[in-house]
């Protein structure tokens, strides 16, 4: 479980599959009510302040977007931070309120530290993908998108091989879009093949 700050009042989880198996946590759970959720929130709170010194109390805005075979991205927002006498009225069990959005991707979003590995995984997915996706330059970084609408068996594969390049992103493509430098809107894996591979 990684975890950034966006800003002074959000935060933002980065959840593997292997963080929800751990806890014995399915997907389809984040949708549901129960114990085992609620615990993974008060852990990922816990490492909000610990790491961030980030506290909530009061109301909280939580934004769930689920990654295509990749885990999940979580967004807490806190509201408006209650008075001392707020505080005294509550219990334990009333620390926050939660309003909670859940979103689920259908694109996939890889980061490369470095062009050439960009270049490497193009070359590698070419021939599995096609000449798929978007690239982005965003924080010294490259990001490609790809939209997961083709066999699931192909995307796992596609997903695997630029596992060994790069890593997932934590970023959305609205992100990159916004505040990135787009480098190729359609047909990157093609292009960056044709004329750097």
């Amino acid at each position: 479980m990684r975890v950034e700050r966006l800003s002074r009042d959000k935060i933002r989880f980065f959840l593997s599959m292997d963080d929800l198996m751990d806890r014995g946590i399915e997907k389809e759970d984040m949708w549901r009510d129960i114990p085992k959720v609620h615990e993974l929130f008060n852990d990922m709170m816990d490492q909000a302040y610990q790491e961030l010194g980030f506290e909530i109390s009061g109301p909280v805005a939580v934004e769930v977007f689920a990654l295509p075979a990749q885990g999940m991205v979580v967004v807490v927002t806190r509201g408006r931070v209650p008075s001392p006498s707020d505080l005294d009225e509550l219990d334990g069990d009333d620390m926050y309120e939660l309003e909670v959005t859940l979103e689920e991707s259908d694109q996939v979003i890889f980061q490369f530290d470095d062009f050439e590995h960009l270049v490497q995984a193009a070359g590698s997915v070419r021939s599995l993908l096609g000449p798929l996706g978007r690239v982005y330059a965003y924080h010294d970084r490259y990001y490609l998108v790809l939209d997961t609408d083709m066999e699931n068996e192909t995307l796992q594969k596609g997903i695997a091989v630029l596992s060994e390049f790069g890593e997932v992103a934590t970023v959305t493509e609205h992100v990159l879009q916004e505040y990135g430098k787009t480098i190729w809107d359609q047909g990157a894996v093609e292009e960056i093949v044709r004329y750097f591979a």
